[in-house]
């Protein structure tokens, strides 16, 4: 492993709540949350939304020996994508699925056969005969792959979630969804497990208009993202989870803005590349 191997992130689903297809979301896409992680040959993903069918199509045709799945947490937009993951399927990948939220009161085994239970789903969890389930606690760090560390905080969301941060190769991306801040007061947590990141994906469901409305439902602001990047001293923050209400015309009003706000801004697009 060395600086110069490939280390990117591929965005394949940047929705939040439930997906959104249509003609007023084709810029940005309308999947929920999935996130595609290189580091040099290893394939991590992040989340399960609806995002991850089309990611697992392309991956049977890659055919990785395998794949570590790191679950924010386990609601329906998070998970719903996982039983048409075609990785899973084969004997010849092995999938590993993390969850750090879910101890001690139940496990991700426990809650992704539940999702899979008839009359929900036809087809029940144990079709998955290469895959493993990998419970730990958010705050936990472990190399999940030589070179590849993972650094976690428990972040503030109905029935707890749990924030990523992947090193490898002294450069650094983190996604940090769902998430809701308190008003005026930075979440430390977070800033410290952020802090000098490349790259910061975070959650930008709603903006500080729309906020006062939607508390406690477990969400950020575009806003929010641009101050914890400038408390934790982030290259590139990365808005990301939108709200299915949000169309292509109203994401382009928060793009400009926030790139002028902090120069250099990216609004996550699904499709999108970036290498770090």
């Amino acid at each position: 492993m060395t600086d110069r191997d490939p280390f990117y992130v591929k965005f394949w689903g940047v929705r939040g709540s439930i997906a959104c297809p249509g003609p007023g979301t084709v810029r940005y896409g309308g999947n929920t949350t999935c996130l595609e992680l290189r580091c040099g040959p290893h394939v991590l993903v992040i989340d399960g939304g609806t995002g991850m069918r089309p990611l697992g199509s392309r991956l049977v045709k890659e055919r990785p020996t395998h794949v570590d799945v790191l679950f924010t947490h386990t609601h329906f937009d998070h998970v719903v994508g996982v039983p048409f993951f075609q990785p899973a399927y084969f004997t010849d990948v092995r999938v590993s699925f993390w969850a750090g939220h879910l101890l001690p009161e139940v496990t991700l085994q426990a809650v992704l056969c539940d999702m899979m239970m008839a009359p929900l789903f036809p087809v029940p969890l144990h079709i998955f005969q290469s895959c493993e389930y990998r419970d730990f606690t958010a705050g936990d760090r472990f190399e999940i792959k030589p070179g590849v560390v993972v650094s976690t905080c428990p972040l503030n969301h109905p029935n707890r979630a749990t924030g990523y941060r992947v090193d490898f190769g002294g450069r650094s991306i983190a996604v940090i969804t769902d998430t809701e801040h308190v008003p005026d007061q930075t979440d430390q947590a977070i800033v410290e497990l952020v802090r000098d990141c490349d790259v910061m994906i975070y959650d930008s469901m709603f903006t500080d208009d729309e906020f006062p409305r939607y508390r406690t439902w477990g969400h950020s602001t575009w806003q929010e993202c641009l101050r914890v990047a400038d408390a934790a001293n982030v290259r590139l923050a990365v808005p990301f989870h939108h709200d299915p209400n949000h169309d292509d015309d109203f994401m382009d009003r928060i793009a400009d803005e926030a790139a002028r706000l902090r120069p250099g801004t990216i609004v996550a697009r699904e499709g999108d590349v970036l290498h770090v």
